[in-house]
């Protein structure tokens, strides 16, 4: 069963060692050190690298301290909540709202690990698989291969039923977790909606029984916000462009981001494991049809991240600029709208394009989800 697998599962144990010695030895490794390790020397951190033998070992001293540093030079605060749902033994479907390539993830291990839970396996987009360091680093990390669409209907189908068939395995027969997103790729315009073909996706390895093809998953919604939305002025681009024509993608692009999101002040961020979704919720759905029954689990999942997602005072602001009004006034104080109000002033730079649109769909990104709460 296993082999059938190999082009789009994560490392092995026995795969880590070579892995850490391209790592070590890699370009771009003194940048990482120099983040991940600030007191080390480069030899010192190189060496550290190059002993792990096992998955486990760079996850918790590597992994741990680039969450750690992330965390101290770019948030006012980490806040989670909602473990306590949760069973350390037990392997679950985190499925989230999608906001940061590399942090949602990231940070979810982040407070699994610190409460005694394995670190669950990821989703990584194989658009992001160019870089060979980027390779290296997500495989070592329990990162799996997913393809985004584009093929033809056929070759769709096949590979969605063979990512299908592996989180299955991985989650029932393996007994880890995964982390995947509520959708392909991220939200760019702060509406978290979930895909319906995800839920799909997910049940086409079990297709004689929808309820249990879920229920066997142990799916757990959740929920992350950003103060600061990672990569606001990018997206911003994004969606202006994507007005007038079908967007692509420049070289370097998704590096840029992983970057930005990495490196950019997010101010306070908030995570929110969600009550699990239970076989009574999904045997209510139980006379649908296929399609019905994929839409209904989405929205089910909406209702419970869009309730947990944490709105913070800039979301509020925007509200009120968008819509020129002083609805939310009371959400937050003269100050903070005043921050608001500068930092974006970073889109002014861009005074070749419609600038008043610019600020529009910026407004939108922090103030969508106020309407969705």
């Amino acid at each position: 069963m296993h082999h059938s697998f190999d082009d789009i599962r994560p490392y092995r144990d026995s795969e880590i060692p070579a892995a850490m010695q391209r790592i070590a030895h890699s370009d771009v490794f003194p940048l990482l050190a120099s983040f991940v390790y600030p007191d080390l020397t480069l030899d010192q951190a190189r060496q550290s690298v190059e002993a792990f033998k096992t998955i486990a070992e760079f996850q918790l001293d590597t992994m741990y301290k680039a969450n750690e540093q992330i965390i101290a030079r770019t948030m006012t605060q980490f806040t989670c909540a909602g473990i306590e749902k949760l069973c350390p033994d037990e392997a679950y479907l985190y499925v989230a709202n999608h906001r940061d390539i590399m942090l949602d993830s990231s940070l979810l291990q982040q407070y699994l690990v610190s409460n005694g839970f394995e670190t669950t396996q990821i989703t990584f987009g194989a658009n992001l698989m160019t870089h060979p360091v980027v390779v290296d680093v997500g495989k070592s990390n329990k990162m799996f291969r997913v393809e985004r669409p584009g093929a033809s209907r056929r070759e769709f189908y096949h590979r969605s039923l063979k990512l299908s068939q592996y989180i299955r395995q991985v989650i029932t027969q393996q007994g880890e977790s995964v982390w995947m997103a509520q959708r392909n790729g991220r939200t760019k315009d702060g509406v978290d909606a979930t895909d319906q073909g995800v839920i799909k996706m997910l049940t086409m390895s079990e297709a004689s029984d929808k309820i249990k093809a879920l229920a066997d998953l142990h799916i757990v919604p959740v929920a992350i916000a950003y103060e600061w939305e990672p990569c606001d002025v990018l997206k911003t681009l994004e969606l202006y462009e994507s007005q007038f024509m079908r967007y692509t993608k420049k070289p370097g692009e998704d590096l840029n981001s992983i970057l930005t999101g990495i490196m950019q002040p997010k101010g306070r961020v908030h995570l929110q494991l969600c009550d699990p979704i239970t076989l009574d919720e999904l045997m209510a759905f139980e006379n649908q049809t296929s399609i019905e029954y994929n839409q209904k689990v989405a929205r089910l999942l909406d209702r419970r991240i869009n309730a947990a997602y944490r709105l913070y005072p800039n979301n509020y602001i925007a509200h009120d600029l968008l819509y020129g009004n002083m609805r939310y006034a009371s959400m937050y104080t003269p100050q903070q709208r005043e921050d608001f109000v500068r930092r974006m002033q970073r889109l002014d730079r861009y005074d070749t394009l419609d600038i008043e649109r610019l600020r529009e769909i910026y407004l939108g990104v922090y103030a969508n989800p106020v309407n969705n709460s």
